[in-house]
């Protein structure tokens, strides 16, 4: 009869050969040494910053400024404060992103389907104005733009272009919308616009949902939105007498321009310059995301008898949306940083501001810290909106 051996006791591993071990503590003691070190150059700072008598506060944000800022969208004057300054900033920085990301992704686009066009002379062109542009580094294409803008004529010379646009040394003046007496009025048809816009894209949604199958609703409510404003406009108009919104044309007195709306020499270089440079970029985003698209979806489009315009705007390019969105949100991103460099053509940019700020006060630790904050929830926000619509028009596997 056999007898059954006892099994084999494991000898347990020293502590300090076991690789779970010593990873965890190789951790720690890279955390110690981070934290160690930090710590070390923070005191140093705080002991060189007491000895100049210059240690971190925020007080100054409620001290006036003193200086004036060339372009203001809020209320402002010396007699401001800091924190009203760097408010302005901000203001200014959003301005110049928001409108360069809308026209630079327009023109982008346009530039990235004539590179595709069959059209010698539209491809041509097209190309040609990528292979300069974006190998021309951006600081000396804003200095150029601003130079040209100081080249304009004088304002009595001014160049007219229809009445409603005029270049001139200060500036670019042009019509505006403006309110006009019924403005009150027509306030609340601009809500029932909105929310009949808002009722249809979900009653929309959800009808695509039931039926199981894709849908655009988003042009058709923009459209319906848009009618129930015009005909508030209208019914304004016959029952007041006087449009609520009117487009003010500037007229030209002995020595300035009234009325309609004019932007600096500095708005409008930083503006052209931005979009002509990140509109490059951007438009080899369109052409290799239309290029990505499988050529049996061209195919299917035509087979479906739709010209190459409306396989284009129904087939291609929904698709090729989906490949754009992550490269179009780092050129968003890029462009907002960009916005920086107005420094150079005196534009009252958030680090202009912020800059005058820190050589006014000596506080640079606190207005570094600030400028990084806000260039850093800017983009944060960005990000989160792209991400957003990104997740939103991805393919659902089943």
């Amino acid at each position: 009869m056999a007898v059954a051996t006892p099994p084999q006791q494991r000898s347990s591993i020293p502590f300090y050969r076991d690789t779970r071990i010593i990873a965890i503590i190789l951790q720690v003691v890279f955390t110690l040494v981070v934290v160690v070190g930090i710590w070390f150059l923070y005191t140093n700072m705080i002991e060189g910053l007491r000895k100049a008598n210059l240690l971190p506060s925020l007080s100054f944000l409620s001290q006036p400024t003193g200086f004036a800022i060339s372009e203001s969208v809020i209320p402002y004057s010396t007699e401001s404060s800091y924190g009203q300054a760097f408010l302005v900033g901000i203001i200014n920085t959003l301005r110049i992103a928001i409108t360069g990301v809308i026209l630079a992704t327009l023109l982008g686009t346009v530039v990235g389907i004539f590179r595709m066009s069959s059209n010698w002379l539209l491809r041509n062109l097209a190309t040609t104005y990528v292979e300069i542009v974006r190998n021309i580094p951006l600081l000396l294409q804003l200095i150029f733009w601003f130079l040209l803008t100081k080249e304009f004529p004088r304002v009595q010379d001014s160049i007219n272009l229809g009445g409603l646009l005029y270049l001139h040394n200060r500036g670019v003046t042009m019509a505006w919308p403006r309110e006009g007496d019924d403005f009150g009025a027509w306030v609340p048809w601009l809500w029932v616009g909105l929310a009949a816009g808002i009722i249809f894209y979900i009653v929309r949604r959800v009808q695509f949902a039931r039926r199981d199958r894709p849908g655009v609703a988003m042009p058709q409510a923009f459209l319906i939105a848009g009618g129930v404003v015009l005909l508030g406009m209208m019914i304004v108009r016959l029952t007041g007498g006087q449009w609520p919104l009117f487009l003010e044309i500037p007229q030209l007195n002995r020595f300035n321009f009234v009325g309609g709306s004019t932007i600096t020499p500095s708005f409008a270089a930083l503006l052209i310059g931005l979009v002509v440079y990140t509109a490059t970029y951007i438009s080899e985003i369109v052409r290799s995301g239309i290029q990505a698209v499988s050529k049996g979806q061209r195919e299917a489009a035509r087979a479906l008898g739709l010209t190459n315009g409306q396989a284009l705007r129904l087939v291609i390019f929904p698709q090729a949306l989906r490949i754009m969105i992550p490269p179009l949100t780092s050129q968003y991103l890029n462009l907002t940083k960009n916005s920086s460099l107005a420094v150079v053509i005196a534009y009252p940019d958030l680090f202009y501001v912020g800059n005058t700020i820190n050589n006014q006060t000596g506080q640079a630790v606190p207005v570094i810290l600030m400028l990084m904050l806000s260039y850093l929830s800017l983009s944060l926000i960005t990000s989160l909106m792209m991400n957003w619509y990104n997740k939103k028009i991805q393919l659902v596997e089943r």
